[in-house]
């Protein structure tokens, strides 16, 4: 499998993980919850753009991410 085809499928797994522990929440999601998810995402996307499709630039990518959207995420509930 080439490496852009592997940093998709290791993205959709991340989402559909995230999507799956989201989804168990019996409250809605807090600020700081959808600033993870919404920054693992966009991050494993950029991070994947960026290293040509590789699946450790994606994984960096969404652990990046998912850190900074969890940071904004606090931010914002704590206004």
């Amino acid at each position: 499998m080439s490496s852009s085809k592997m940093g998709v499928v290791v993205l959709m797994m991340m989402l559909i993980i995230m999507g799956a522990a989201l989804s168990g929440c019996s409250s809605n999601p807090s600020k700081q919850e959808v600033g993870l998810v919404s920054g693992a995402v966009v991050g494993g996307i950029v991070g994947s753009a960026l290293t040509g499709g590789s699946t450790a630039g994606t994984v960096a990518g969404a652990g990046a991410g998912a850190y900074v959207g969890n940071r904004i995420g606090r931010e914002l509930a704590r206004k």
